[in-house]
């Protein structure tokens, strides 16, 4: 770190409150925040990814759940702590890395999470469209129209601010686990066994390997929110300067037991309700668990049910990766060496967005495998490697060397990228 830096941190430091504060509405707007990023539109498809491989894989998975996640995020949380005050990820990267990788990480740091945007506007339309037919049964308007009403009322949150992103989000968050909860309540008469006849199948040790090889990018993906973590991470720094790091583990500590939890056990009542036959073919049709249920039932109200659950949880989703995008797009234009205003760059970018999310969502092209597949390994890099690197490279992160934690995190990162290479070379 250069002189300059050191004297901004030093600075930043004395005036950091002496001890931490007690938990306050801030923080706990924060792990919803947190909560609101990761559990998206994914987890509607995460029980039939995770169920379809049989009893045994998905328990080793849900046990390696919260530690590939929680350690995961802390490590880029701690890594956009050692920087400077205010900076954000693209400008840690460049701080400790150099301008070339600092231009290169921010590039595809963008890569990563703008074709996500993209899907959740397509998906976003389709829900709405959806709903108005099918349940209202209402002729919906034009979808260039449609998509161009909805991708504008969300970027109108987004002119009200960063924290105002964070506190709808927040808020979007009760209603989505009162129904994730409501709806894993609902199927527990129709639990049936479903997967626990597979509980006798005890894979061979290669087949299991080779199965939870291939599924731990689902859990890995399904509860990621890096984009939104560089904001996290320059907001507690700001709020608890030398004790941003305490601060900051508590939450994410306390949003992804939330995670866990919810998330797990919507899915086991899912895969118990339905079995692995029925999983897979809801895989063949393409269709989210909560779609199959829907016609598996042909209930009215998970009929009206699902949809909500749906167009909450993509909302909630496009707003917390819209912040990801925008970072790593306002970072491209400045290391281009172009510098506008503050708000003239917020107009640009927010131009940007609507037009082309409009486009996409308008077009409305079939491409949800293909942006996983490309966006994945890269998110697996910067979520477990790139922090990992850092704590063995550079100084100011040198207290965090030596914990059996980042031998995890790394050797997770690999599998996971592996694993997703494998998939699209099959």
């Amino acid at each position: 770190m250069n002189d300059q830096a050191k004297s901004v941190d030093q600075r930043f430091d004395a005036a950091a409150p002496a001890e931490l504060s007690s938990w306050n509405r801030q923080d706990t707007t924060w792990m919803l925040g947190l909560f609101g990023t990761a559990i998206g539109a994914g987890t509607l498809y995460l029980p039939i990814n995770a169920g379809i491989g049989g009893f045994w894989p998905l328990v080793i998975l849900s046990l390696l759940a919260f530690p590939m996640t929680f350690y995961a995020h802390r490590g880029l949380t701690r890594f956009v702590l050692s920087g400077r005050e205010g900076a954000d990820i693209t400008d840690v990267v460049e701080e400790h890395f150099g301008i070339k990788a600092g231009a290169l990480i921010t590039l595809l740091y963008f890569l990563a999470i703008f074709p996500i945007l993209l899907i959740y506007s397509v998906g976003l339309t389709n829900t709405v469209a959806s709903f108005l037919e099918h349940q209202l049964h209402i002729t919906p308007p034009p979808r260039a129209l449609l998509s161009f009403v909805l991708i504008l009322g969300l970027l109108a949150v987004v002119r009200c601010g960063e924290q105002a992103i964070v506190k709808a989000m927040s808020l979007l968050v009760y209603p989505f686990i009162v129904a994730l909860l409501f709806l894993a309540v609902y199927l527990i008469p129709h639990w049936n066994g479903g997967i626990l006849t597979t509980v006798s199948q005890v894979p061979a040790p290669s087949e299991l390997l080779h199965t939870l090889w291939l599924a731990i990018p689902v859990i890995v993906f399904s509860f990621n929110h890096s984009p939104i973590i560089s904001a996290f991470a320059v907001d507690q720094k700001r709020r608890y300067g030398t004790h941003a790091d305490e601060r900051s583990s508590q939450i994410l500590c306390r949003a992804h037991l939330l995670m866990v939890v919810m998330v797990l056990f919507f899915v086991f009542s899912c895969v118990l309700t339905l079995s692995p036959a029925q999983l897979a073919e809801a895989k063949d049709q393409n269709l989210s668990i909560l779609s199959y249920l829907a016609n598996h039932f042909s209930n009215p109200t998970i009929e009206f049910v699902a949809p909500l659950i749906a167009f909450v949880a993509i909302s909630k989703s496009f707003l917390g990766h819209y912040i990801g995008a925008s970072e790593g797009l306002k970072g491209l234009i400045i290391k281009s060496g172009k510098r506008p205003g503050a708000k003239a760059l917020d107009r640009i970018v927010a131009a940007f967005m609507l037009v082309v999310c409009w486009i996409v969502a308008t077009l409305n092209p079939s491409i949800l495998g293909m942006i996983e597949t490309i966006g994945g390994p890269v998110i697996a890099a910067i979520l477990f490697l790139m922090p990992m690197y850092a704590i063995r490279k550079v100084p100011a992160m040198a207290r965090f060397r030596g914990q059996a934690s980042n031998v995890f995190v790394t050797v997770v990162g690999l599998v996971a990228i592996s694993a997703v290479v494998y998939k699209l070379t099959m």
